[in-house]
């Protein structure tokens, strides 16, 4: 019975239709990359035939979770600059932007502190492609929303069960559900065809250790989550701080002169995030405007 629980639940998240997902956008954009005739130029004027989902991916690309020292006026800059993958995923980020703000001002604040923790992280350590991690960390917590929307009722029952024990929406979510937030943020990533770069530091951001063959990144979200959280950057009533996990400690390697340089460096580049929402929502304004001018 309770394997069949666990199934329909997961049919259900996996057929998410709450989140709009721009699925037409998205596979047109995937089809393209796999044409090596496709340029960045052909690409940017897809995306930019949305003026609203366009605005937003810029803002995004210029917000300091990114990071750039220059700022990016062109979507195919952004292309270029951030790479395929990562543009695939903002596109996806921009298009449950307001999903999250009105459902979720927290977990958004959350998500983007995360973000940011990640971007700060991964440069300092080197990674390849940092902007992935970021992004990654950026919607890590996307099977929350999933499961608010798709599951009001079972919602309900995990909230009230966190009031209830004290204990965390994980462990609530495990109870109630069969399955926690991480691993239905994995389905509903697959099921939009983002690559595994990105699902599985998803699907395993509380437990590293599960990662097969990103367990870095894994490692990296699992921290900035962590961190984020301890900075007082938690959502509603799940307030607890999960345990760090010795393997992403290991994997992270980090010296305590490393942890209070980045510490001091999340808590500098949050401010410039503090009112992000605001901007990206002046930036779809004049969008709209420029759109009907």
């Amino acid at each position: 019975m309770e394997r069949d629980k666990k199934a329909e639940f997961r049919t259900a998240l996996r057929n998410c239709k709450s989140l709009p997902t721009l699925p037409g956008i998205v596979e047109k954009l995937t089809n393209m990359a796999d044409d090596p005739e496709t340029t960045t130029e052909r690409m940017g004027k897809v995306i930019s035939k949305d003026h609203i989902l366009a605005a937003k991916l810029l803002k995004l690309v210029n917000s300091a979770f990114y990071g750039f020292p220059q700022r990016i006026s062109s979507l195919s800059s952004a292309i270029i600059l951030l790479g395929f993958n990562v543009v695939k995923s903002l596109i996806i980020s921009a298009s449950i932007f307001e999903v999250m703000e009105d459902q979720d001002v927290e977990l958004w604040e959350h998500s983007l502190g995360c973000a940011v923790a990640c971007s700060v992280i991964a440069k300092r350590l080197g990674v390849d492609d940092p902007e992935e991690i970021s992004t990654a960390g950026l919607i890590h917590d996307i099977g929350k929303v999933a499961i608010k929307m798709e599951l009001p009722k079972e919602y309900a029952q995990i909230n009230a069960l966190v009031a209830e024990k004290g204990i965390s929406m994980r462990q609530a979510e495990l109870e109630i559900l069969g399955i926690d937030h991480a691993e239905a943020g994995g389905w509903l990533t697959k099921s939009w065809n983002l690559p595994k770069k990105l699902v599985e530091p998803i699907t395993c951001h509380h437990d590293p250790r599960t990662a097969k063959d990103e367990q870095l990144s894994s490692a990296i979200i699992h921290f900035s989550d962590i961190l984020i959280r301890g900075m007082g950057y938690c959502h509603a009533a799940d307030t607890k701080v999960p345990k760090l996990s010795k393997r992403a400690w290991k994997l992270l390697d980090l010296s305590p002169t490393d942890l209070d340089e980045i510490i001091e460096e999340v808590e500098e580049k949050l401010w410039d995030v503090k009112g992000f929402s605001l901007e990206v929502n002046a930036g779809i304004e004049n969008a709209m405007e420029a759109g009907e001018a």
